[in-house]
């Protein structure tokens, strides 16, 4: 029987990688884990992991500075395990590059859940792709969404986008000028209904912006704020 998926879960309590490990391996995962930041950037380096659980608070080099590192060459999906209280960092787990945070104490049926919702969602967002015809091809002034090869250019150039920042874009310009609820977003791109901070969506909107303003800040200002409400994507004409 093939494996669903490789995971790699960091964590530097050996009893938090083994209850993890034990529960995503019934579920016909392939698990690796490291116990601290250094090890685990290393090996989410060298290795195609399909998603990483990884511990925000850890010593030495900690979740986030991991997180950040790992998004210099690699949109891996990633899930953050934090405490109650940490707040801060989660936010900065979410502008690191983050897709998603469980709370400790958890359950494992939860981190269970939470693993096939974003593996569900990001499955089609590996770099290894097959050549297909294209057919389903978002086209605006500065930007071009090929959802058939999950491949976004702007004005010519190739971005490289997490799988959440993907599916947000993709989500917004699949429906220009319609205004989107914060909470409808986090319900309809996560694929579950969220319990947590809103702006998870304003940190992934804010890190699409820059790597859309990085080219072209005409694309990037087609994602467009209604304050008050949440966020629509602006079909402007040329």
């Amino acid at each position: 029987m093939s494996k669903e998926a490789k995971v790699l879960v960091v964590d530097d309590e050996e009893r938090i990688r083994r209850l993890l490990k034990m529960y995503l391996e019934r579920e016909n995962y392939e698990v690796e884990d490291a116990e601290n930041g250094e090890i685990a950037l290393r090996m989410a380096v060298e290795n195609n992991y399909d998603l990483i659980l990884l511990d925000i608070m850890m010593p030495g080099m900690d979740g986030i500075e991991v997180c950040h590192e790992l998004r210099k060459s690699k949109a891996t999906p990633i899930i953050m395990l934090t405490a109650k209280g940490e707040e801060a960092n989660r936010v900065q787990g979410f502008e690191a590059g983050t897709d998603d945070y469980i709370v400790k104490p958890f359950s494992p049926r939860e981190v269970v859940l939470r693993v096939k919702a974003l593996l569900r969602r990001s499955s089609s967002t590996k770099f290894l792709q097959t050549e297909t015809s294209t057919k389903d091809v978002l086209v605006f002034p500065h930007l071009t969404i090929d959802n058939d090869a999950h491949r976004v250019t702007v004005d010519g150039s190739e971005i490289s986008l997490t799988p959440k920042e993907y599916e947000l874009l993709y989500y917004l310009a699949q429906s220009p000028d319609k205004v989107f609820a914060r909470e409808q977003l986090l319900k309809d791109v996560w694929n579950y209904e969220f319990f947590g901070d809103l702006r998870t969506v304003d940190t992934h909107i804010k890190r699409l912006r820059e790597k859309l303003n990085r080219i072209s800040p005409e694309a990037a200002a087609m994602i467009s704020t209604v304050w008050g409400v949440g966020y629509k994507f602006e079909a402007v004409k040329e």
